[in-house]
C-alpha cells in the first residue's frame, strides 16, 4: 500500500538509533525471553526465537545477552516473567491501531497505554474492534538498486512469497508466516541483501490521511507508544502520501 514501504524504512532507521539509546536492547531481550519460554530454546525448531536471534545480530546485541535471555525464558536461570498482551484502539481519524505487548504488570502497563492514548487523541476499543482489519504476514524489504526485478521475482516466488510490489525505492515481499524463513533464506543464498524482513501484521483495508496536522498527530501518537518500554509493536491501517511522509516523518 502506498506509503507502507517508506513508513517501514522509516522505521527500520529508528531502530538503528534505538539500539544506541539501548532500548531497542531491552525490547529484544523481553523477545527472545519469552519466544524460548513459550517455543523452546532451539532456534531451528522455534521460527519466532530465531527471528528475535537475528534481529539482536542486526542491533549488535552482545552474545552472552542472548544466551541469557534465552535461558531465562527456558528457566534455566531466574529472571522476570514477562505476559504478552495485546490492545485495540483508533487514533485522530478513525486510524485503527493494533498494540502488541511484553510486561511483568499488565495494570501498569493498560493504565500507561490508555494514558498515551488519551493525551494524542486516540481511544482505547474492545476486543475485535480492531484485530480483523489486520492479517499476519512476512513482510520484506529489498533495495531497488541491488536487484533486477524479475530476477527477484523469480527467486522469492519459487520460495514460496505471496506476491512481490514495487514501491518507490523498494520493493515489497509478502508472505505466509510459514513461508516467511524459506523466502529469506533464498535471499540470503542468493546474496540478495533486503532493508528489513519482519513478520507483522499487514492491514486488510486502509485510512486515508491528507491533512498534514492529522498526519503529524497520528505518527506522534505511534512513536510515543512504540517508544514505552513495554510495547513491542505498533500496526497502523493509515495511508499518508509518500510526500507528506516523509515530511512529518
Amino acid at each position: 500500500m502506498s506509503g507502507h514501504s517508506k513508513w517501514a524504512t522509516i522505521k527500520h532507521k529508528k531502530g538503528a538509533a534505538d539500539a544506541r539509546r539501548g532500548q531497542l536492547f531491552t525490547k529484544l531481550i523481553r523477545e527472545v525471553t519469552v519466544a524460548a519460554k513459550n517455543g523452546g530454546g532451539d532456534p531451528n525448531a522455534n521460527p519466532r526465537l530465531r527471528l528475535a536471534m537475528d534481529k539482536a545480530r542486526e542491533a549488535n546485541m552482545p552474545k552472552d545477552n542472548v544466551e541469557k535471555a534465552i535461558k531465562r525464558g527456558t528457566g534455566e536461570l531466574e529472571g522476570v516473567i514477562y505476559e504478552e498482551v495485546t490492545y485495540e484502539a483508533y487514533a485522530s481519524g478513525g486510524v485503527a491501531l493494533y498494540i502488541e505487548a511484553l510486561t511483568d504488570n499488565k495494570n501498569r502497563t493498560t493504565a500507561e497505554v490508555r494514558n498515551i492514548l488519551t493525551k494524542r487523541n486516540g481511544n482505547m476499543a474492545g476486543a475485535g474492534a480492531t484485530a480483523w482489519l489486520f492479517q499476519k504476514k512476512g513482510y520484506i524489504l529489498v533495495d531497488k538498486a541491488v536487484i533486477d526485478e524479475e530476477k527477484l521475482m523469480n527467486t522469492v516466488l519459487e520460495a514460496g512469497a505471496d506476491d512481490l510490489k514495487s514501491d518507490g525505492t523498494s520493493y515489497e515481499i509478502t508472505t505466509d508466516p510459514k513461508n516467511f524463513e524459506p523466502v529469506k533464506q533464498a535471499l540470503s543464498a542468493a546474496k540478495i541483501p533486503v532493508l528489513s524482513a519482519d513478520l507483522t501484521m499487514l492491514p486488510t483495508t486502509t485510512v486515508r490521511v491528507e491533512e498534514e496536522s492529522s498526519a503529524k498527530q497520528v505518527l506522534g501518537l505511534v512513536e510515543l507508544l512504540e517508544e514505552h518500554d513495554d510495547v513491542n509493536h505498533v500496526y497502523a491501517n493509515f495511508d499518508i502520501p509518500d510526500e507528506l511522509l516523509s515530511r512529518v516523518a
